[in-house]
């Protein structure tokens, strides 16, 4: 099967090429711009060729579907991390995404596999958990906007496609959001602020097993991936902490969140389950235990959140 993945140098994009190549059959192009995306997260490989290259690139993306014709394309590319860079958000996050859509359709792939943020509810979420049936307000931030947007465009194009709604995806790779910027600053012995909020945090690996299934033809439409259940940011620091293996414990300040932030993000996950099946999620220690032993070998550099830059360094 030819498969086409944007940003597959990434956290997300990374994993899911790993398992594709155990298929010998599986042939695949990957488009990384590397501006968060490393080159060591993927090996060399007889069935992957990766291409540095940006999807807003229109003559580049027209080029790869014209020569290679995939039959899949997975979409995880995305621009995070300069939150008030709007204008790249919507080159890539908007203009490339249409770029992808519009090219499969002219070649009419089978599916079309995307990522959405469950930002897209906004900052107050009518219920808890959300349900699938929530409506979208995205328009807290430039990165839920612009993510939005482009499903939007997915649905609007007619294609077959899956398109996951995320909780918080952390693991091996992972470079922004609390957990990262939580080891970077512990083994820099620097204070940690907790924010008094929860969140949905899932193993990436599990979440690359579901796409795989996704690829071989499991699901349509619109679905969350997320186990279902919130932990609080401050447990998530504690297991950090251990992980580490500090010897003492570093107090973190505990910060109350504002009237722009969510207290909680958490998806109804049924109808995942229903479609593709039972999920085993690892567990939180076994996340941050993989996750620190990544960060031990290869180091963090700059962490980032959606909202706001960190480590400016």
């Amino acid at each position: 099967m030819k498969i086409l993945v944007t940003g597959g140098n990434g956290q997300i994009g990374s994993h899911v090429i790993e398992l594709l190549l155990e298929d010998k059959n599986n042939e695949i192009i990957n488009i990384d711009n590397f501006v968060t995306g490393k080159k060591y997260h993927l090996q060399n490989h007889n069935k992957l060729k990766t291409i540095n290259g940006s999807i807003e690139d229109s003559k580049l993306i027209k080029k790869i579907f014209k020569e290679f014709i995939p039959e899949i394309v997975i979409h995880t590319a995305a621009s995070y991390n300069e939150p008030e860079n709007w204008v790249r958000d919507i080159e890539t996050n908007g203009i490339g995404a249409v770029n992808l859509i519009k090219n499969s359709l002219e070649i009419n792939i089978s599916r079309f596999i995307y990522f959405q943020t469950s930002l897209c509810y906004g900052n107050k979420p009518l219920h808890n958990p959300i349900r699938l049936d929530h409506p979208n307000f995205p328009g807290t931030n430039s990165y839920s906007i612009s993510k939005t947007l482009a499903e939007d465009y997915l649905k609007l194009s007619g294609l077959n496609f899956v398109t996951f709604r995320l909780a918080n995806v952390i693991g091996p790779r992972n470079l922004s959001g609390p957990l990262p910027i939580f080891y970077k600053r512990l083994k820099e012995n620097q204070k940690c602020f907790v924010t008094n909020s929860r969140r949905d945090f899932v193993f990436v690996k599990d979440l690359a097993q579901v796409v795989l299934k996704a690829v071989y033809g499991k699901g349509k439409g619109t679905y969350h991936f997320s186990c279902g259940k919130d932990v609080s940011i401050l447990e998530l620091y504690n297991e950090v902490v251990k992980q580490i293996g500090l010897n003492h414990y570093p107090e973190p300040e505990i910060q109350e969140i504002s009237d722009k932030e969510v207290k909680s993000i958490l998806t109804d996950p049924d109808k995942t389950f229903k479609d593709f099946g039972k999920i085993n999620f690892t567990k939180l220690e076994t996340i941050v235990k993989e996750s620190v032993n990544y960060y031990d070998q290869y180091g963090v550099g700059k962490t980032f959140t959606h909202a706001k830059l960190n480590d400016k360094k």
